[in-house]
């Protein structure tokens, strides 16, 4: 029979075959080689309720159809679905074993019906979703850049590795034992912190609301797929205060092969504990900054020692994405993911930095590019953020010496584009500058090399958050009228990036490179801006706006305390006087309740009254 190849997508072809036998018929479909399989079933099976329908011509017979994935000549994965009924068969969401990438997946089907084509039309629409990549992701190479020649050392997460034996493990904390860390910490360093995650039955916004100012403030951090609690750490001279400081948080173990992170963070918390008020740069963070720690994001992962969480998704790549949205909705995302996002909207985070393992260089945004490519794509704030990851690479041990990156640092969409992201989403949504570090050139290393490790990034951690301190512009918004704090919003002239004040002291802090002039200005709704020019120096610069009212507005409007808004997933605030709202109504039902049943009770008493037996009658 005659060969025909079928290309309606040019990059990614599917090839329609028939073979010398008539009756057979052989649809193979290119994959590239990246993060997509998995995706692709979870998204059919949320389409279809759980399964896709093929049906046949000839709906006598019963046929089989097999799934494979292979990566050249070598199948990797091969799944038959399940016959449900002569026309029609199942095909389910992945095994457990599935590969998040494949290269070529061959179908074999017999007697292909036209709806089938409906199955190409899902796979020609996910498989034009943006690149994956390695130690950040799975790398691509599609773009065909020479990466040494960039200065972009990649990685290929589907390359043959060794597995991770159980006595790479020995010296590692278990989830079990990092818990029992965390507590002993918070117990030991009671006067510099706190300890939690998802332990607070006051999160809900009315009981928050009414029963503020009679608790500690606790925050619900989350748990993971398997319920293990996602415990952070607050380091501070004021733990569970709320200050017109700055914020950092350090998240670690983001990916379960990379537990480095986890046992770093560690050691730091205890260094600050014991040296406060013994180093001046250790007195310096806990007194100026709340430093939020989060040691394991992923401690499923961990326990499984593999990539991704208990669903086997890798947590870098379930963000949403400003190029490809596809991932937009929250209730779509990992519980680890949904716990990310939800404690940016409760705590104000200046800046930020999640800790990998497998490379050694500082990672700035963008993670990925409009047009998938390879290439230097910087953010608005370029600048600053290259700062910030020279500050941690010229302060570690040997980063800055690297031959792959230049400096020790990398734009991330220049190293390999990935999409779905955590540092990228911070920046767009929390305003909170983060950067993606790989401390470790091996994922998982001997348990024997985690001190030196800790001591090579020990000053690169303890100056980047120092450095929110040092450097950049910070100050407070203020009403003319009332002399009250605004929560007011900052800009810098040919910058396209917005820093909000808080709503409690109406303050602010705004990274940016030292050395140059900056026209600043700050604005709120209501407000006449104002705007004023600097010129930032090495050290921080202190500056306060006083907004006058616009004419149009009778009054200042007052500005909320954050501990008396809570805000849920839809960012809906709920105000502590909605709370008594809902407390009179639920006391008003309560009496009504009551006075219901009283009446029954009385009137089930006098019915012998109202209705007296009635008297025998002779007649």
């Amino acid at each position: 029979m005659e060969l025909r190849v079928i290309s309606t997508i040019p990059t990614v072809p599917y090839i329609f075959e028939y073979g010398d036998d008539s009756h057979r018929a052989l649809l193979k479909y290119r994959l590239p080689l990246r993060e997509i399989i998995v995706d692709f079933y979870n998204e059919l099976k949320s389409i279809t309720s759980g399964y896709a329908t093929f049906d046949y011509e000839d709906s006598e017979q019963m046929f089989e159809i097999t799934i494979q994935a292979a990566i050249g000549s070598k199948v990797i994965a091969r799944e038959t679905p399940v016959r449900v009924k002569p026309e029609s068969s199942r095909c389910h969401s992945p095994p457990p074993g599935w590969p998040h990438g494949s290269r070529d997946a061959p179908m074999a089907i017999r007697r292909l019906h036209p709806l089938s084509f409906l199955l190409l039309l899902l796979l020609r629409a996910f498989a034009s979703l943006p690149t994956q990549a390695a130690a950040r992701g799975g790398a691509d190479r599609s773009s065909g850049i020479d990466d040494e020649k960039h200065g972009s050392f990649s990685r290929n997460l589907l390359e043959d590795k060794p597995e991770i034996m159980e006595e790479m493990t020995h010296g590692y904390m278990s989830n079990s034992e990092l818990e029992i860390a965390v507590q002993d910490f918070g117990s030991r360093c009671a006067n510099v912190s706190r300890v939690y995650s998802h332990l607070n039955i006051l999160h809900l916004p009315i009981l928050s609301s009414l029963f503020e100012g009679l608790h500690k403030p606790v925050i619900s951090i989350g748990k993971s797929v398997n319920g293990s609690p996602l415990w952070v750490i607050e380091i501070s001279d004021k733990p569970g205060q709320k200050e017109a400081e700055p914020a950092f948080k350090f998240i670690g173990n983001v990916h379960g092969d990379e537990p480095v992170g986890r046992e770093v963070l560690m050691q730091l918390a205890y260094w600050l504990c014991d040296n406060y008020l013994k180093d001046p740069l250790a007195t310096l963070i806990v007194e100026n900054t709340h430093l939020h720690i989060l040691p394991a994001m992923n401690p499923d992962g961990f326990a499984l020692r593999r990539r991704g969480n208990a669903n086997n998704v890798d947590l870098n790549r379930d963000f949403p994405d400003q190029f490809f949205p596809i991932n937009d909705e929250i209730n779509y995302r990992q519980p680890e993911t949904r716990a990310i996002m939800n404690w940016i909207k409760q705590e104000h985070f200046t800046a930020s930095a999640s800790l990998h393992g497998g490379a050694l260089v500082a990672n700035y945004p963008w993670d990925g590019s409009r047009n998938k490519r390879k290439e230097y794509y910087g953010c608005p704030d370029d600048k600053a953020f290259r700062y910030m990851a020279s500050v941690y690479s010229e302060s570690h041990y040997n980063m800055s010496l690297s031959k792959e990156f230049r400096g020790g640092i990398t734009n991330g969409a220049l190293w390999y584009p990935i999409y779905g992201g955590m540092q990228d989403w911070n920046y767009i949504h929390g305003g909170c500058f983060e950067l993606t570090l790989e401390i470790s050139d091996v994922k998982w290393p001997k348990a024997s090399e985690l001190l030196l490790i800790w001591k090579q990034n020990k000053m690169s951690m303890l100056n980047l958050v120092a450095s929110m301190v040092k450097t950049g512009v910070h100050g407070r918004i203020f009403a003319a009228d009332s002399g009250h704090p605004i929560p007011g919003s900052l800009m810098v002239k040919g910058i396209d990036s917005k820093i909000n004040a808080s709503r409690t002291f109406g303050d602010y802090h705004r990274m940016l490179a030292p050395g140059e002039s900056y026209e600043v200005v700050a604005s709120m709704e209501g407000f006449t801006p104002k705007r004023t020019r600097i010129m930032l120096e090495r050290e921080a610069m202190n500056l306060d706006f006083i907004l006058d009212p616009d004419g149009a507005v009778g009054q200042t409007k007052p500005v909320r305390d954050d501990c008396s808004c809570r805000c849920d997933d839809g960012g809906k605030p709920f105000l502590i006087r909605e709370a008594y709202v809902w407390l009179y109504l639920l006391a008003l039902f309560f009496l009504l309740a009551l006075y219901i049943l009283f009446r029954r009770r009385i009137a089930s008493r006098l019915a012998p009254h109202r209705h007296p037996p009635k008297r025998p009658v002779a007649v």
